[in-house]
């Protein structure tokens, strides 16, 4: 093993340049300043060889623990350029997600509940893994890395890593147990240790190999409407308010389902204010930032400041989602699924578990809808089409919205804070964009004046 250790500290310069160029590296608005090793675990001697590492990624006064898969092999497999860590000598070293002969270890792991080192594999009660199945990636994740095993199963690899249980894990086991009709199956794990704490560094579930997600779905629809000038939203062959109000529906039983499984508390009027003071801060740091927003401002405060006046006991805490958009919903031949329980990947893990208004995640959906009507306007605001998408988007928010209330309560009933949230997450997306695409700055902007109009 001081072999392996040897390795791993002569990667570390190597590391901290590969890094910035992964998808799922979140730390991209900095340079890496150095990578500390934090844990070896080899779970494939010889050659080839696989190594579980886990570094902290140092980037000035902030330090952060990843999880790597590296392979080394005399013949390496056929990987993209990016892969590679570091090619020839004695270190050749690749990133080894994509190494199908090598990650079907991790799946027979879990299957016979074995340990290796710091790591522990383990199947949910009741669940038979089959084994000896090859892995590939999936291509289109960011934050994570997840693998197909056979078309049966597929694990995530949790990238940036936090102490404890990941929430992902802990709600998929929440509502699997009682019963949710909107999961996929949670199958098994893999723990590791940081910071002396049992940490959660993959999760095993069913994969639904017919399932399309929700953006692809909404945004043909609004191809559909696009290229029919002549038809409204309900005309059209792919008319999406049906599966809106279904979505809708799904969500507000998967709140009452986390609801029942892990509890829900009230709120005071100091959580209120905290909730307040948490948006006017973002409007602030924003607006300082983009002049575009600036003109906004002082409605978008007083529209935060009403917060003052809701009675606390209309609010109540439970688990939810906490990044819920099209993109993290499923839909199958049986119904609509919601995936990825972890929440927004760059908030803070304390802000990931807190309790949070179910309101949120409604919110979320409801940008989520501005942003797929509005996504081909990118670059080309033609006016016809600019009332076109807002007459897609406001047909397929009501309906999600009365998809809800036929379950729960109606979203529109509190509809002060939900109109907060929805800005609040706006102004989230003007920050992004601003920062990452200014082509699509107009998307939130644009939302943000018809709400502030009441405009639908």
């Amino acid at each position: 093993m001081s072999e392996t250790s040897e390795l791993v500290d002569a990667l570390t310069g190597d590391l901290a340049r590969w890094l910035p160029a992964q998808r799922w590296f979140a730390g991209k608005d900095r340079p890496v300043t150095g990578v500390r090793p934090l844990g070896v675990t080899e779970l494939v001697e010889g050659d080839p060889q696989l190594l579980h590492l886990v570094i902290e990624v140092i980037q000035g006064d902030r330090r952060e623990p990843y999880q790597l898969l590296v392979g080394r092999r005399t013949h390496p497999p056929e990987i993209a350029s990016g892969s590679w860590i570091v090619a020839g000598g004695d270190l050749n070293a690749y990133e080894a997600s994509a190494d199908a002969d090598l990650t079907g270890v991790l799946l027979d792991l879990m299957a016979s509940e074995g340990r290796v080192g710091a790591l522990g594999f383990g199947h949910e009660p009741g669940v038979e893994l089959e084994t000896g199945l090859r892995a590939r990636p999936i291509s289109s994740e960011q934050s994570n890395t997840s693998l197909v095993y056979g078309g049966q199963y597929i694990l995530k690899l949790f990238r940036k890593l936090t102490p404890g249980q990941n929430k992902d894990l802990l709600l998929h086991r929440a509502l699997q147990e009682i019963g949710s009709k909107h999961i996929a199956q949670p199958l098994g794990s893999i723990t590791g240790d940081l910071d002396g704490e049992p940490t959660t560094v993959g999760m095993l579930q069913q994969f639904i190999p017919d399932a399309v997600d929700g953006w692809a779905m909404a945004t043909t629809s609004v191809r559909d409407l696009m290229a029919g000038p002549e038809r409204h939203a309900e005309e059209v062959g792919g008319d999406f308010a049906g599966e809106a109000e279904r979505l809708g529906r799904a969500v507000a039983e998967v709140h009452a389902d986390l609801a029942s499984a892990l509890g829900t508390e009230g709120v005071d009027a100091d959580e209120l204010d905290r909730t307040m003071k948490a948006m006017i801060a973002r409007l602030d740091t924003v607006a300082g930032l983009v002049p575009e927003l600036a003109a906004y401002a002082p409605a978008l405060r007083a529209s935060f400041e009403t917060l003052r006046t809701l009675p606390a006991d209309a609010v109540s805490m439970q688990f939810i989602h906490g990044d819920l958009h099209l993109g993290q919903v499923l839909r199958t031949v049986t119904g609509w699924l919601l995936i990825d329980f972890e929440g927004e990947p760059a908030a803070p893990v304390e802000e990931r578990h807190a309790l949070r208004s179910p309101l949120r995640d409604v919110a979320g959906m409801l940008r989520s809808f501005d942003y797929a009507a509005q996504q081909m306007l990118v670059g080309q605001p033609d006016p016809e089409h600019v009332e076109r998408a807002h007459e897609w988007s406001a047909r397929n928010r009501t309906a999600f919205c009365e998809g809800y209330a036929a379950v729960g309560a109606d979203p529109r009933d509190q509809g002060e804070l939900l109109r907060a949230f929805e800005l609040d997450k706006a102004i989230y997306e003007v920050s992004y964009e601003h920062a990452n695409r200014p082509d699509w700055l107009g998307v939130p902007l644009a939302s943000i004046a018809r709400i502030m109009r009441g405009d639908g």
